[in-house]
């Protein structure tokens, strides 16, 4: 497959990544680019979350003005890779879209920025830690990283889990609630527009064996990943209707010995969306903390 016109971004380019066959029949990854003449800070490569895929123009911008080489991923089953008679953002194990993120280095072919938001950032931290190309990771910007439920959702999602065991594809088709895609949608007094039908209202259904797999991830990275390159990991405060930001912000200081945890408060689930002010702040602390890792 050969780079193409983005069909969902002007002025970008996608180039579709095939897997092998799964459980779901034939599977892609898609992984997209802001063409870019001179990268000198090199190439940063940015996962999206659940029921999620790269929209993000102003941050392919930001960090190409800042001499990026800006890509992101589409993982399997979202967004741009998601494939007829597929289970819409489903996986039996995490590890499933390692293979994506490694084939999406191999494209790349130099060492990364990897940057992951909510879902992303459990996923990306779990690739340093055992991704065939961990190596090529030179350090983790987390948004919001999903490192735990909510604790009022554990209940039922612990039932969930042991349903997911016998019955993979068992779902809540009403788990995923519209108050975050109104907060961020034009269409709803947000800011954003993006494809509703890759990123619905109302979501899709929460499969149970999805659930399991979560649960097992969160176990890992309870357990302590020994990370040894830096971290960077955002979070809001109360205005994160998502996720929250205290299990956030403790579980990003168990990663490994060079982590940073930083706040913005008033800001969104996904930081970058938020309201300029804050969003502003995010990129500078970004760029300060990478100007002043790289020397």
């Amino acid at each position: 497959m050969a780079w193409q016109p983005d069909r969902l971004l002007p002025g970008f380019e996608s180039l579709e990544l095939p897997a092998p066959d799964d459980y779901d029949g034939r599977v892609v990854a898609t992984l997209v680019r802001l063409p870019a003449a001179d990268a000198p800070r090199g190439p940063v490569l940015y996962v999206h979350g659940f029921i999620d895929y790269f929209f993000q123009r102003q941050m392919a911008e930001r960090f190409a003005a800042e001499g990026y080489a800006f890509y992101a991923l589409d993982l399997r089953k979202h967004g741009r890779s998601l494939l007829p008679r597929q289970h819409p953002c489903f996986c039996k194990d995490i590890a499933e879209y390692h293979d994506d993120i490694t084939r999406a280095l191999e494209e790349i072919g130099a060492d990364v920025l990897l940057a992951g938001h909510s879902t992303g950032g459990l996923i990306c931290s779990l690739y340093k830690h055992e991704g065939r190309l961990q190596d090529r990771v030179r350090a983790l910007w987390l948004i919001s990283p999903f490192f735990d439920w909510k604790e009022e959702r554990k209940g039922k999602l612990r039932i969930a889990r042991m349903l997911g065991w016998f019955s993979p594809f068992m779902n809540d088709p009403k788990s995923v609630l519209p108050a975050y895609v109104r907060s961020i949608h034009k269409n709803w007094g947000g800011e954003w527009d993006f494809d509703l039908s890759l990123k619905p209202l109302m979501g899709f259904p929460v499969y149970f064996g999805w659930v399991r797999a979560i649960f097992a991830a969160h176990a890992k990275v309870h357990a302590g990943l020994k990370l040894e390159i830096p971290v960077l990991s955002m979070h809001s405060d109360d205005g994160d209707i998502v996720l929250d930001w205290k299990q956030v912000a403790s579980w990003s200081r168990t990663l490994g010995s060079k982590v940073s945890v930083l706040p913005f408060p008033g800001g969104l689930h996904d930081l970058v969306l938020s309201r300029r002010e804050i969003r502003d702040e995010v990129y500078r602390q970004l760029f300060a903390w990478e100007a002043a890792r790289s020397g």
